[in-house]
């Protein structure tokens, strides 16, 4: 039975984070500025600089300050990645509905219509899945890999988590900005918030400006994210896997005792090199519980330290974007909500 409603959505706020992005942002703001003039609505763009290198946040700030501008600044004071980035700009947003897109114009902000209009027939989160991938293979078969795991854990049948051009209605984006932890990885997050959730398939162009951020080592850093932040599994498969080997090692040991009592003491040193093999896997095995077991405590140590997820440097508010926060939405990654704007207050 289908339970939508419609969901009346009087202002978007398109939330980007930017890091040195500077070849980019002038396509980005021209493309992205007429897909949400196309809308009809009133609408912001709230760009995140999270501590560039480059020109990005110069321009961010000429952007907001240019006549007429939907654009709202946020500018951090260094590099806290991604997804903190986008939580700074969950923060100073004031949209009914809330659209993430990347910089690096690879998802193209045409598809920003589409969005909305599967969001206004009431589904809380709206997906988009990449067609025509212009990734290398190396980063095409782990996306692929992490999909399908992150299906199997949260029972939510999304195909494409990579893809960051998604649209979250403002409940669930005041629930995420709720939210305590440290380590988030947006997508997973939403969807633990999400009744109804749908997806829409997109375009998805080659970079042509820059490289990609996510290095080898960043790639890893957000796979472990992935598997910390959703579940628990891993250690219980660890713990299993423990009580597998164990009940393995003590058998193969008790099947060498009866090799050697039989066939006679030669079997010790026929056996040595197996010995040595088993000894290697089982220390592999405890290593590699050690280690998970380790990212999970530095988790709950980062967790417990509650330190902010940001820091925000400087808000600049173009003449059309919504107004100031209240009071409670400050400057660090708090987990104080903001409420939605109307179209009075985001200009038209």
């Amino acid at each position: 039975m289908n339970t939508l409603k419609p969901y009346p959505i009087d202002c978007v706020s398109v939330v980007i984070p930017v890091y040195n992005e500077q070849e980019s942002l002038p396509e980005l703001l021209r493309r992205t500025t007429a897909a949400c003039e196309s809308l009809g609505r009133a609408y912001e763009i709230v760009l995140i600089d999270d501590g560039s290198r480059d020109r990005s946040a110069e321009m961010l700030l000429e952007a907001a300050a240019a006549p007429g501008s939907h654009v709202v600044a946020v500018i951090l004071n260094r590099n806290y990645g991604q997804h903190a980035a986008i939580m700074a700009g969950f923060a100073q947003c004031r949209g009914d509905l809330v659209i993430t897109l990347d910089a690096d114009l690879q998802n193209p902000p045409e598809e920003i219509p589409r969005l909305v209009q599967q969001a206004a027939l009431g589904y809380d989160v709206v997906g988009s899945v990449r067609q025509n991938r212009q990734d290398s293979a190396l980063r095409r078969w782990p996306s692929r890999l992490i999909n399908w795991a992150v299906r199997r854990a949260t029972g939510v049948g999304m195909s494409d988590y990579g893809c960051m051009l998604r649209a979250y209605r403002r409940s669930v984006v005041q629930a995420m900005l709720a939210c305590p932890e440290r380590s988030t990885f947006i997508p997973i997050l939403a969807n633990s918030f999400a009744r109804h959730t749908t997806e829409i398939e997109v375009g998805h162009a080659e970079r042509e400006h820059g490289t990609s951020k996510y290095d080898f080592l960043r790639l890893i850093n957000l796979m472990f994210d992935l598997v910390t932040c959703m579940t628990t599994a891993p250690l219980r498969l660890l713990s299993l896997a423990g009580a597998g080997l164990a009940l393995l090692g003590f058998g193969f040991g008790l099947l060498l005792l009866v090799l050697r009592l039989v066939f006679g003491a030669q079997w010790a040193g026929n056996g040595l090199f197996v010995l040595f093999a088993v000894l290697f896997f089982f220390s592999g095995v405890q290593l590699l519980g050690m280690g998970m077991l380790g990212e999970y405590l530095g988790r709950v140590y980062d967790d417990v330290r509650a330190r902010p997820r940001f820091f925000i440097e400087r808000v600049a508010r173009g003449a059309a974007a919504a107004p100031l926060p209240p009071p409670a939405a400050t400057n660090v990654g708090a987990n104080a909500p903001a409420p939605c704007c109307t179209p009075p207050s985001c200009g038209s």
